[in-house]
C-alpha cells in the first residue's frame, strides 16, 4: 500500500471498525483512535516530503502511484502530492481530528453519524491526492453526497431544507464541473496520440484558445460553488446554521477549501489563456462575496450565521488571491485556506459547546460568558483575533501576504479591487470586536447561565488542538509559505506565459 493510499483507505477501515462496536463509547474510542492514526500519518507525510525536498532532483510530484483502471477510457487511478496538498492534507487531518471530540457526545445513531464524517472525510482526503482528473471528481462527489445526510439527520432548526438547498447548489455545481472536465479530456492531445485526465500530461499540451474560452467558466463556476462564489453562495449561510457542529467545523474549514483548491489545480493551471482573460470578471464578483460577506456578518444576531457569513468573505479572499495570478498573493490564498480552515473550525467547535449549554445562538440573550466559562471564552478570543488578523495568529500571515501581492499589479483596476478587499478587514473587525463584547463582557443577562459548566477535557482536546495549529502558523509561517511557493512555480509559469502570449 503506497503512502497516499493509506490517507484514504484509514477511515474506510476506522468505518468498518465502528461497524462492529456497541454504543456510544465504543464509536467514539474508535473514531479517534483512527483519526488519531490519521493524524501521525498527516506529520509523517509531512516529514517524508521535506525529506524529499532536501535532496537535488525531485519530480514535481512527489510519491506517485499510478494504475491502470478504465483502459478504454485511459481513466488512472493515479495519485501524488506537492507541498500545497500536503498542506491541506495535514489540514484536514487536524480539523477531522478535532471534529471527533467535538461530537464526543452525540447519542443520536452515533455509529451512523460517525460512519458518515468519516466517509466525508475519505471522500477529501483522496480529493487533495489525486492526479487524474476523473479519479478527482469521483473522491469530490464522495465528499459532497455525505453533507445531505448529515445535515438532514443530525442538524437542527430548518434542516430539510438546508440539506436539500445545499445538495442541489452543489450537484448544481458538479454537473458544470464534468462538463469542463470532459471539454478537458476530449481535448488533452490535439495533436493525436491516446487522451488523458491526467492533470500533469494535460498541462504539456497547448489546448486551444477557443475551447480554453468557453470551457473556463464551467470548470471555476463549478469549483467556485463549493468556494462559496457570489452569487452562488446562498447554499453555504443555510448549511453551516442547520448543519451539526462537527459537520459544520469539516465543512467550513476543510470542503469549502475543494473549491479553491480545484480553481487554480484544474481550471487556472490547464486553461491559462482563458484564466488570464477572463480572470478580471471572476475578480469582480470575489471581491463582492468578501466586502458582502463582511456586511452580511455585522447584520447577523445568531453566532453561527455570523460565522457563516464570515466564511463567505474569507474564502472569497482565497479566489480572489488566486486571480490575482502571481506567486506572492497565490501564496497568500493557499495560505488564507489552511488559516481559515482552522479557524473556522474553532469557532464552530466553540459555537456548538456554547449552544449545548446555552440551548440559543442569539448573541443578546447571552452575556458575561467570561466569567462563567473562560476557557471556552478565551478560546473564542483567540478564534476572534485570528478571523481580524492579529499578529503572531495565522490569519495575520495570509492576508498580508494577499494584500502584498495584490499591490503588485500597477493598474487602477486590480487597485481598485485590491482597496475594497481591504476595507472588509475593518468591517470584519468591526463584527468579532461586537460579538466578543457582547457575549463574553458586561453582565449575565440569563441568570441560569450562572451555573454552566466550563469545556469538558473531549472538548479542549478539540479547542487545544486547533490553537496550536493557529499559533504555530502565525509565530513561524515561514516553512509553510515556502513550500507552498515552491510548489505554485509550474502553476505561475503557466500563467505568466499566457499573459505574456
Amino acid at each position: 500500500m503506497d503512502i497516499l493510499s493509506l490517507f484514504v483507505v484509514v477511515p474506510i477501515l476506522t468505518m468498518v471498525g465502528i461497524l462492529f462496536t456497541k454504543g456510544l463509547k465504543g464509536t467514539r474510542t474508535v473514531a479517534a483512535v483512527g483519526m488519531g492514526v490519521q493524524l501521525v500519518m498527516a506529520f509523517n507525510l509531512l516529514y517524508q516530503y521535506f525529506a524529499e525536498r532536501a535532496k537535488d532532483t525531485v519530480s514535481e510530484m512527489l510519491f506517485r502511484v499510478d494504475y491502470l483502471w478504465f483502459e478504454s477510457f485511459n481513466i488512472h487511478y493515479s495519485v501524488g502530492v506537492d507541498g500545497i496538498a500536503v498542506a491541506m492534507i495535514l489540514l484536514t487531518s487536524i480539523v477531522v481530528f478535532a471534529g471527533i471530540f467535538s461530537s464526543w457526545k452525540t447519542e443520536d445513531l452515533p455509529r451512523e453519524f460517525f460512519i458518515a464524517l468519516l466517509l466525508l472525510a475519505s471522500g477529501v482526503f483522496g480529493f487533495f491526492i489525486s492526479i487524474d482528473l476523473f479519479t478527482m471528481f469521483l473522491f469530490y462527489e464522495l465528499a459532497v453526497i455525505p453533507m445531505y445526510l448529515l445535515i438532514g439527520l443530525w442538524g437542527s432548526g430548518n434542516k430539510e431544507y438546508s440539506a436539500m438547498k445545499l445538495t442541489l447548489m452543489l450537484m448544481g455545481g458538479s454537473a458544470l464541473l464534468i462538463l469542463g472536465l470532459l471539454g478537458l479530456y476530449f481535448n488533452s492531445a490535439p495533436d493525436g496520440g491516446a487522451l488523458t485526465f491526467n492533470i500533469l500530461e494535460i498541462a504539456k499540451v497547448s489546448i486551444p484558445h477557443d475551447v480554453q474560452m468557453f470551457f473556463f467558466p464551467f470548470l471555476f463556476v463549478g469549483f467556485g460553488v463549493l468556494g462559496a462564489l457570489f452569487p452562488f453562495h446562498t447554499w453555504s449561510p443555510d448549511g453551516h446554521a442547520s448543519a451539526p457542529t462537527a459537520v459544520s467545523m469539516l465543512h467550513a474549514g476543510v470542503l469549502m477549501k475543494l473549491g479553491g483548491y480545484g480553481c487554480f489545480r484544474v481550471a487556472m493551471y490547464l486553461l491559462p489563456d482563458a484564466a488570464q482573460e477572463m480572470g478580471w470578471l471572476f475578480l469582480i464578483l470575489t471581491t463582492v462575496s468578501i466586502v458582502y460577506g463582511a456586511f452580511g456578518a455585522i447584520a447577523q444576531k445568531d453566532l453561527k450565521y455570523i460565522n457563516a457569513y464570515s466564511s463567505v468573505s474569507h474564502c472569497g479572499m482565497v479566489i480572489f488571491a488566486l486571480l490575482m495570478m502571481n506567486k506572492t498573493a497565490m501564496d497568500g490564498a493557499i495560505l488564507q485556506m489552511i488559516s481559515h480552515g482552522l479557524m473556522t473550525a474553532l469557532f464552530f467547535a466553540l459555537i456548538g459547546m456554547i449552544y449545548g449549554r446555552t440551548h440559543t445562538r442569539n448573541i443578546y440573550e447571552m452575556g458575561g460568558l467570561m466569567r462563567i466559562m473562560p476557557f471556552i471564552s478565551v478560546a473564542y478570543v483567540i478564534a476572534g483575533l485570528a478571523s481580524l488578523g492579529l499578529p503572531g495568529l495565522s490569519g495575520f500571515v495570509a492576508e498580508m501576504t494577499i494584500f502584498v501581492g495584490s499591490f503588485q499589479h500597477q493598474d487602477v483596476f486590480h487597485r481598485v479591487c485590491t482597496i475594497l478587499a481591504c476595507s472588509a478587514i475593518v468591517v470584519t473587525a468591526v463584527y468579532i470586536l461586537r460579538v466578543v463584547g457582547i457575549l463574553l463582557f458586561g453582565p449575565v443577562r440569563n441568570k441560569e447561565f450562572e451555573t454552566l459548566p466550563d469545556a469538558k477535557w473531549y472538548e479542549k482536546v478539540s479547542m487545544v488542538t486547533l490553537i496550536i495549529a493557529i499559533v504555530a502558523i502565525g509565530v513561524a509561517p515561514l516553512w509553510l509559505s515556502d513550500m507552498i511557493r515552491e510548489s505554485l512555480t509550474p502553476i505561475v509559469d503557466k500563467l505568466t506565459a499566457a499573459a505574456i502570449n
